[in-house]
């Protein structure tokens, strides 16, 4: 059975390396051929120009299609897979066109994986082990009021007067800028047009207490039964979103002010402007420590009293292995291609595994990953 990993850029190649380097059978796909044999030609020349026909020429039952590609090509992969019996594995959400295949995933016998990188993907599995362990502890009631939060963010090890520094364009980060989001407050749903409308403060518990700027991002309402939470739980606060240094706000007064007014082409070519202009001033340097904090807690409360109160947090940097933000996404990709062969997830369409001894074997690699990983409470 052999994993065909779709993609080399800048988060795929630690988990990519890991697989080859565990012998594993590992076709590597790039659309330049020359960069992927840069990172990886030192392990493997089983490496070919990124092809979907020609991929599809070779794809056998039973093998395992990696996709680090754009998120438009997760869908036509997956789809692949299933006519050769095949099963996929990506980092990114769920789309709706993805969900809409679970039912011809689960007729071919194939799994189709996703959300198994950093944001979506660690998180999710530190959330499935508080809720168990919540479950399963003296204090659990199903009539505790809950307060979950899930806060993730890439920021620089060493803080410029920008409050931020990017890896790969800038693009993604001001387009999502102009996206909506929902989440839960005083147990109602709070609609967020904007970020900027909801920043709020979070101290991480991390061995120094540090407080960051917070605000929520997509859709979190979905999650909570995802997260096994049942219908009959008041939920006092719900929600999943993006972790900045503090002064990111004020740093970028002026790039949120200038972003509300874009539209139409003239505002998609200006954001293009805005994304070079920032990646010309605020990329990363060569060799320079990122740094990602993630923090997901759960708290439950009786009568206003907290009976239940525990944060996963976590905090690594880049170091000689790399920047933090590649090992995170890209080892708990391998670490589901390595489940997907084990026949250690269904066939369907799912997302990061909630099964116990999944978690604590992927947790256990994730504290490998890390500088700090941590449960407090």
């Amino acid at each position: 059975m052999t994993i065909h990993w779709c993609g080399t850029g800048l988060s795929a190649i630690p988990g990519l390396r890991r697989l080859i380097g565990t012998d594993h059978p590992v076709t590597v796909w790039n659309r330049t051929v020359s960069k992927a044999r840069d990172e990886v030609g030192d392990l493997t020349d089983d490496i070919h120009a990124f092809d979907i026909d020609a991929l599809g020429a070779v794809l056998a039952k039973g093998d395992v299609i990696v996709s680090m590609l754009p998120g438009d090509w997760h869908v036509p992969l997956a789809e692949l897979a299933i006519s050769k019996g095949a099963n996929f594995v990506s980092s990114s959400y769920i789309a709706p066109e993805m969900h809409a295949l679970d039912e011809a995933a689960r007729e071919a016998g194939v799994a189709l994986v996703n959300e198994v990188g950093l944001d979506p993907g660690i998180d999710h599995l530190m959330a499935h082990a508080l809720v168990a362990d919540y479950r399963a502890s003296d204090a659990f009631d199903a009539t505790n009021h809950l307060s979950f939060i899930s806060y993730c963010g890439g920021i620089p090890k060493y803080p410029n007067p920008f409050r931020y520094k990017f890896s790969w364009s800038p693009l993604g980060v001001l387009k999502a800028l102009r996206s909506p989001s929902r989440s839960i407050r005083n147990y109602a749903p709070l609609d967020v047009a904007r970020p900027w409308d909801a920043i709020s403060s979070y101290v991480a518990p991390l061995p120094t207490p540090e407080s960051f700027e917070v605000y929520p991002n997509r859709d979190s309402l979905p999650f909570m039964a995802q997260y096994h939470f049942e219908e009959n739980w008041p939920v006092r606060e719900f929600v999943r979103g993006t972790l900045r240094l503090n002064g990111w706000a004020e740093a970028w007064d002026g790039v949120f002010k200038e972003v509300e007014t874009l539209s139409g082409p003239e505002g998609d070519a200006r954001l293009k402007e805005m994304s070079d202009q920032f990646w010309a001033e605020n990329a990363y340097d060569e060799g320079e420590p990122d740094r990602v904090v993630l923090c997901v807690g759960l708290k439950a409360e009786k009568d206003g009293v907290a009976v239940w109160d525990k944060t996963y947090v976590m905090d690594a940097w880049g170091d000689a292995r790399g920047t933090a933000m590649a090992r995170l996404v890209s080892v708990p990709v391998s670490l589901a291609v390595e489940a997907v062969l084990n026949r250690a997830i269904p066939a369907g369409v799912h997302a990061a595994p909630s099964d116990p001894k999944l978690v604590e074997v992927w947790m256990g690699e994730i504290d490998k990953l890390a500088q700090h990983l941590q449960v407090v409470g």
